[in-house]
């Protein structure tokens, strides 16, 4: 995990701790539900691409990761923040077309069409078209007395997020690309929830179609490649009496197939964004969609809250493959920090060896500590790719702070909308307001 720190080259906006009056806070204070808050901002209805502002095109590659962000995040780059605003508002569209009526037929199905589906999640005008809904399904086995129990208590698979291009010209022509977007939400039924708590990691093989599948949990090969077991089996379980439901694999491997043929020869992006278990999935389909194309267009994610996926060797191979990863990471937030822990081995040097506390060598000490490490190394997880680190008590209109409200999407959102630098964490002029 590499969390940059920048000096600030530009003028900073005001803070909101330098401007806003004690009245001012009182009166957003007011806005608030004390359980929790939702958000509302000027862009949760996106404009109209003529009146966007901010400018991508040639620097594109830049916020999409190229250079791993440097110089971006801290200050944060205006162009950036409209961007991680921008996909936050995508994976906001999974969780609004979710349909969470347990006593509904169509419980954990989409409820809107491909056609329809932005719009009425009330994003207008995005220049983008959903071209594929996406399923998850558990392979949990379940015992036998759960067909006694209510039928959204053992629901395998479910709708989990979507496919999108962008289509529109002048869209086309501002981010300077073609863009394709996968946008997953967060954990919402019981199976997923279950698959949640296999935090063990589970080593990662190649398939036969070159690009992964799951092996037997830890234990196989010295320094593999591991990630967590319950968000693999989501990624890669298909439903075994029903054929025709493929896994979340071999859909995101189908339509991105399809896509990449239909626009062969474009300047192409692939986006994968998400939200708590979303983020785990972006990141597995991030990796599997690098291994399982010969030309895959250039590959990002962009993660709200995610948990800890992989191991160290899960790290480095993301890292060769040159997939770009930008977790938003909220400090208050419990869910960034499990499952399992992380121990980043430090690297020995000649001469390292220094004598501290009666004589015992940091040298060796270093030593039995990754020995020890190694013997549970099946809960030993990695800090991937690059972070924005956000916290919710920088935020002069958050009154509470609770697990549920730091975990929540629309909180992401609104940190990232007033995060300004590590030296001035809010700004005055945020336009995503509390309310209840």
């Amino acid at each position: 995990m590499r969390t940059l720190h920048h000096a600030p080259t530009l003028l900073r906006p005001h803070c909101t701790t330098q401007l806003q009056s004690t009245q001012t806070v009182q009166k957003m204070d007011k806005m608030m539900n004390a359980n929790m808050p939702q958000l509302r901002s000027s862009s949760s209805v996106s404009p109209p691409l003529t009146s966007l502002t901010n400018k991508v095109g040639k620097r594109w590659k830049e916020y999409q990761g190229v250079n791993n962000w440097n110089g971006l995040l801290d200050p944060l780059d205006e162009n950036l923040r409209a961007e991680i605003l921008r996909y936050g508002h995508f994976v906001e569209a999974a969780y609004k077309s979710f349909q969470f009526d347990p006593s509904s037929p169509n419980y954990a199905t989409c409820k809107f069409t491909k056609t329809t589906h932005l719009e009425r999640c009330g994003l207008h005008k995005t220049g983008y078209k959903v071209t594929k809904h996406l399923r998850a399904t558990s392979g949990i086995k379940l015992p036998s007395w759960v067909d006694k129990a209510p039928s959204w208590v053992a629901t395998q698979s479910s709708y989990i997020g979507y496919v999108a291009v962008c289509h529109n010209k002048e869209e086309i022509k501002r981010l300077g690309r073609r863009d394709i977007v996968v946008a997953f939400r967060g954990t919402t039924t019981c199976l997923e929830w279950l698959e949640n708590l296999r935090a063990t990691l589970t080593n990662v093989v190649p398939s036969t179609a070159t690009g992964i599948t799951a092996a037997e949990p830890c234990s196989v090969e010295e320094n593999g490649t591991m990630v967590e077991s319950g968000f693999l089996s989501l990624y890669t379980s298909k439903v075994s009496d029903k054929p025709s439901f493929m896994s979340l694999q071999d859909m995101v491997r189908k339509e991105i197939a399809r896509i990449l043929r239909t626009y062969e020869g474009e300047n192409l992006s692939l986006t994968i964004t998400g939200h708590s278990l979303g983020a785990a999935l972006a990141t597995l389909t991030a990796y599997d969609i690098r291994n399982s194309f010969l030309r895959p267009p250039h590959v990002t994610v962009i993660s709200f809250g995610g948990p800890r996926i992989g191991n160290r060797s899960f790290r480095r191979r993301l890292e060769e493959q040159g997939t770009k990863v930008l977790r938003i990471v909220n400090s208050d937030d419990v869910i960034t920090k499990i499952p399992g822990f992380v121990f980043e081995e430090v690297e020995e040097k000649e001469g390292d060896d220094v004598e501290v506390n009666g004589g015992e060598h940091m040298g060796s000490f270093q030593r039995w500590m990754r020995k020890r490490v190694e013997e549970v190394k099946w809960l030993l997880y990695s800090e991937i790719g690059e972070e924005l680190r956000l916290c919710s008590r920088d935020s002069p209109y958050l009154k509470g702070i609770n697990i549920a409200t730091c975990h929540d999407l629309n909180i992401y959102l609104h940190l990232v909308d007033g995060f300004v630098s590590s030296t001035c964490p809010f700004r005055s002029t945020a336009k995503r307001f509390l309310r209840h």
